[in-house]
């Protein structure tokens, strides 16, 4: 009974008309990363698995797949053309492909990609964004519908957060080094419905989830020190709980017993790891050579707190640090706090002290969003470090390391009683989902992994840097 009512609750929060045939956005219906179908799912797949039931040479890129109907959609970049790209979910045939044209690449991490967003489709329409070009809306078939030029936006580690599709709405968070924002495009026209600013934010990578509260949905973006809902028709703030590490690079999950689980992790928010830096007057006093009241990269020690982090605290790139940016990032430090906490629905205002369900501040994930599944939250560390979490208390049931001992840019997925992970290289683990969690099977594709699997009607689609693989 308590099984079927968590799966009543689960369905009803879904954002669109996705069936279990289905897998609409980052992370599936709902961004929750579970399988909709309770079909059986291979747990001893591979590079020479029997279970492939296709695969494909496949351009490279960090875009997650999705799926509705009879197509797979995925972004790419080939020959330095950046594509929207559809595969017949059958045979793994290429359909089409349409590029994106940009004026000029953005700045993208070193191990980063300029096709990192996922797409959304609602089965008619399919979205994507590239950060130096913007949002593109085609038809199933590859016909350009409407475009909203955007970007290159003013972060040296590229675009990464994934559009949703709810309603008749297309939402975006963009969080940045300045001009953040959240906004919602009429998914017909493209046209600009609202658009709310945040330029309180610096740089995140939290895509928006939907929070069906009381009836109406909220658009949920967890970003530095603090976790905002905002109402899906306005932009208006609703709530906000704060608490949160100082950037926010993995997305929340609303689990299916209607609560919210967020996790922040950032370099120095540690209980037992924390970075503190001196007053700027202090530092100016002792670095500035050139006595202009600023910091410049080269009057800092190599490997300062600071210097290393230069881009993100210059946050209007003048190439110098005022005393406003220092002491912003320097509060930064002292006040983050890395973290899993489980948030209570019905909040209004600041909700820090009345809706948080419970926090647990050990093995937080940096860029793996966290999943909940059997009223159990899975998080894996980098480093392969993963954690079983009782939904309902917060208690730790199990930690151990699984046989991926990278970092995982791919987030957990769930279906069929089997949670599959993903490291960096391309090191497969798959875990009975249980809160006493136990090994089923480990595989090596042998090729970098950024994308989050999808699960759909018994199959599993897997991209890794080089192919595209369906197993069934």
């Amino acid at each position: 009974m308590r099984f079927a009512l968590c799966l009543l609750m689960i369905l009803a929060t879904a954002t669109g008309s996705a069936t279990a045939d289905d897998w609409p956005q980052f992370r599936g219906v709902g961004g929750r990363g579970l399988a909709e179908s309770s079909r059986r799912l291979p747990t001893e797949i591979g590079p020479d698995s029997e279970h492939i039931a296709w695969k494909i040479a496949f351009p490279p890129g960090h875009s997650s797949p999705v799926l509705h109907g009879k197509r797979l959609f995925l972004t790419a970049v080939r020959d330095k053309a950046l594509v929207t790209i559809a595969v017949s979910r059958s045979k793994g045939k290429i359909l089409w492909e349409q590029k994106a044209p940009y004026k000029k690449l953005e700045e993208i991490h070193a191990i980063g990609s300029h096709a990192q967003p996922s797409p959304a489709t609602d089965g008619k329409r399919v979205i994507s964004l590239f950060g130096s070009s913007g949002l593109y809306c085609h038809d199933v078939d590859g016909r350009l519908l409407w475009k909203k030029e955007m970007g290159p936006f003013n972060n040296d580690f590229g675009a990464g957060t994934s559009p949703v599709i709810v309603d008749d709405l297309v939402i975006t968070v963009q969080d940045h080094d300045t001009d953040s924002f959240v906004a919602a495009y009429d998914k017909k026209t493209g046209r600009l419905a609202w658009k709310t600013d945040r330029a309180e934010f610096p740089r995140n990578y939290c895509s928006p989830v939907i929070w069906r509260v009381g009836g109406k949905k909220q658009i949920i973006v967890a970003a530095t020190l603090r976790v905002v809902g905002y109402d899906l028709k306005t932009g208006k703030e609703l709530w906000t709980v704060r608490g949160l590490s100082r950037a926010v690079c993995n997305t929340p999950v609303v689990g299916g017993d209607g609560k919210l689980y967020v996790a922040g992790w950032a370099r120095g928010g540690d209980i037992d790891e924390r970075i503190s830096v001196e007053p700027f007057a202090k530092l100016v006093a002792a670095r500035d050579k050139n006595k202009n009241g600023t910091l410049e990269r080269e009057e800092l020690e190599k490997g300062h707190a600071i210097e290393r982090r230069y881009p993100q605290v210059d946050r209007d790139k003048t190439g110098t640090i005022t005393r406003k940016e220092y002491e912003y990032y320097r509060n930064l430090f002292d006040v983050a706090r890395n973290v899993v906490m489980a948030i209570k629905p019905g909040a209004s205002g600041d909700a820090t002290k009345t809706h948080v369900a419970w926090e647990y501040r050990r093995h937080i994930p940096f860029c793996a969003s966290p999943l909940f599944f059997n009223n159990t939250v899975f998080t894996v560390k980098d480093g392969g470090i993963l954690t079983s979490l009782d939904a309902q208390s917060g208690k730790p049931l199990q930690t151990k390391r699984v046989a991926g001992a990278g970092n995982y840019y791919s987030s957990p997925v769930a279906g069929d009683g089997k949670v599959y992970l993903l490291d960096q290289k391309g090191r497969l683990s798959v875990v009975s989902g249980e809160g006493k969690w136990k090994v089923l099977h480990r595989a090596q594709f042998g090729e970098e992994t950024y994308a989050t699997p999808a699960i759909v009607d018994g199959r599993i689609y897997l991209r890794t840097d080089g192919h595209l693989y369906c197993f069934r």
